[in-house]
């Protein structure tokens, strides 16, 4: 199995061989459940659905009721697809843990998921810039503005695609080749180094 579902736990740090402290998040994956199994024949692509995360009954739609009852588990939360062959593996009901994923000597996984929500913020905070400069010369309200952004007489408009302010944060981001810290198979937790995308409790997919 390529893949797993999770959830952000927080971060801690802890002091590696040679003595210096690693920042380090630790991520509760699955168990999951196969809820879907998709194949070329019938579908066109080969994938497994797995869902994670209890969901209370009264806010699942009866759509979804049928859909959780087919594969003999209660409501979930978080529904997630993962494309790959799996015939004869996996099948409707199957549980999908930690040590199914992140077996011994995976020293790497990749964390997808949804980085925190700024709001709209400005060119400086977004982007980086450093602002219009000095406060003399009549400067005073200038200081974290984007400034010139156009020409004049040609093109008399301002191209499409300029850094500007606008929405910021609350975007799919997937990091890559984040190292195994630690791996607690009967608690479902991993650790890795370094931070991942989210607030505490956001849901992540882990790809190993």
């Amino acid at each position: 199995m390529p893949g797993l579902i999770g959830k952000k736990v927080g971060m801690i740090s802890v002091f590696g061989a040679d003595g210096k402290n690693i920042p380090c998040t630790v991520v509760e994956a699955g168990p999951c459940v196969v809820t879907q199994v998709r194949t070329v024949e019938k579908d066109g692509y080969a994938a497994v659905q797995l869902a994670y995360d209890e969901k209370k009954e009264k806010h699942t739609s009866e759509a979804l009721k049928g859909h959780f009852e087919k594969a003999g588990t209660t409501p979930k939360k978080k529904l997630v697809e993962f494309p790959a062959d799996f015939a004869g593996e996996l099948k409707l009901g199957d549980t999908v843990t930690l040590a199914d994923v992140i077996t011994e000597g995976v020293e790497f996984v990749d964390i997808v998921g949804t980085s925190k929500g700024k709001g709209f913020q400005g060119v400086v905070k977004r982007h980086g810039f450093a602002g219009v400069g000095g406060r003399t010369h009549g400067q005073h309200n200038r200081l974290r503005h984007p400034g010139s952004m156009g020409a004049s007489s040609w093109p008399s408009r301002v191209f499409p695609g300029m850094r500007m302010a606008g929405h910021m944060g609350a975007e799919r981001v997937k990091v890559f080749n984040l190292q195994v810290v630690k791996v607690i198979p009967e608690n479902n937790l991993l650790v890795v180094k370094g931070s991942v995308p989210g607030a505490k409790g956001s849901y992540l997919i882990l790809e190993a």
